[in-house]
């Protein structure tokens, strides 16, 4: 009885023992079962492919492939491939101080023209310093260094409290890791000011580009804080907004069509002159936001879980809500002035104390609405859904 010694293509650790019998087909077989590969060819030490049983004798070290080239298990550069086809190249860097342990494939393989993968691309080709444990030397920031490692490793930005992202910003600039300052330099930007330990350079207004690399950048997760920020003028039409804060924020002359505000909060905001038309505005807070002039036509403010849109004290004179989802919204002491609201659904609405002068609510659908105390001087009640009872306006 003949027996071999198998070991995985390219490889020269883990290999097993096992006897020849039967067909090459057979000795396939059982490398399979050993190895945990599927395997489908074998060479000699030399990378010959054996294709005859005949040819093995007894005691050879044979290298079994899933169908890839012959790897020499001598050359250089060793890449064993597992089921995840993982790179084991490890090596440990010593940043002022502290360990740092990762893969070649780490380093190089995320940002390839990057200082790092200039320096650990091929072994010894800058001469890097290693410590008596064979560390490699690098005088910076082991704290700052971190975040950039992990970018490296799952390419998501990660920084824990108590590490200033400043820092963490020059070390990318540092190491050449052009994509992740990018992104640092819009997270530093969109930082609350007790934060940022600089002032904003200007005042000039957040656009569109400036605002998605924001969002990208940021876990879905994340509660974004955008209170104060200037909007002004921006396109933001169809975006995924929802749960942002923007509370104070100046939102005037934006584009907001079809974005998806649901369950924002736009307090005290300015929202004069946007465009809102078909924006998600489901349980949007917007208590004494000045919405003057604002168009926002087809609008849905009625969310089915029950969760009601607040308007309260908001200025919405001269708005245009035509056609709008309004059902349990609250406009309690609201400003609506002028307004166009034909054809809204204000099923349920609170409209208590609101200033309804001169506002066009014909074809409205008014059915359980509380419209007491409201100012209806000169509003348009024409083509009324159903009559609208004495008990809802009391003056």
């Amino acid at each position: 009885m003949r027996r071999v010694t198998l070991f995985v293509n390219g490889t020269s650790k883990n290999g097993k023992v096992v006897a020849v019998y039967g067909t090459l087909s057979d000795l396939l077989s059982v490398a399979s079962n050993k190895l945990g590969i599927k395997a489908s060819c074998l060479y000699n030490g030399r990378g010959g492919l054996i294709d005859d049983i005949a040819l093995i004798r007894d005691d050879d070290v044979l290298y079994v492939s899933e169908g890839d080239p012959f790897i020499d298990p001598q050359s250089e550069v060793r890449v064993t491939s597992d089921q995840h086809g993982a790179h084991t190249d490890w090596l440990t860097l010593n940043i002022g101080g502290r360990l740092f342990t990762t893969t070649r494939s780490t380093l190089v393989s995320k940002e390839p023209e990057s200082m790092l993968a200039h320096m650990f691309r091929e072994k010894d080709v800058w001469g890097n310093k290693q410590d008596k444990y064979g560390a490699y030397l690098i005088d910076r920031s082991p704290e700052y260094f971190e975040p950039i490692l992990n970018y490296l490793r799952h390419g998501q930005l990660i920084v824990n409290e108590g590490i200033n992202i400043r820092g963490v910003l020059e070390e990318a600039r540092f190491f050449g890791i052009e994509q992740l300052a990018e992104q640092l330099e819009v997270v530093i930007k969109f930082l609350p000011f007790k934060q940022n330990s600089q002032p904003p350079e200007d005042h000039s207004p957040i656009s569109r580009k400036e605002f998605v690399r924001f969002l990208l950048a940021t876990s879905t997760k994340s509660e974004l804080r955008c209170q104060g920020l200037n909007f002004s003028g921006a396109d933001l039409s169809r975006l995924d907004l929802r749960y942002i804060n923007f509370k104070m924020a100046n939102l005037s002359r934006c584009n907001l069509t079809h974005a998806n505000l649901c369950c924002s909060n736009l307090e005290r905001a300015d929202l004069s002159g946007a465009n809102m038309d078909g924006a998600n505005l489901q349980g949007v807070k917007m208590l004494c936001c000045n919405a003057e002039g604002a168009s926002l036509k087809g609008c849905n403010f009625e969310d089915p879980s029950g969760l009601k849109a607040n308007l309260e004290g908001a200025n919405l004179k001269g708005v245009d809500m035509e056609g709008s989802q309004m059902t349990g919204v609250n406009l309690r002491v609201a400003t609506l002035k002028n307004a166009k609201l034909k054809n809204c659904n204000l099923r349920g609405a609170t409209l208590a104390g609101t200033d309804l002068e001169n506002c066009d609510l014909s074809g409205c659908d008014l059915q359980e609405a509380n419209l007491r105390g409201s100012n209806v001087k000169g509003a348009i009640f024409e083509e009324m859904l159903t009559p609208l009872h004495m008990s809802q306006s009391v003056r």
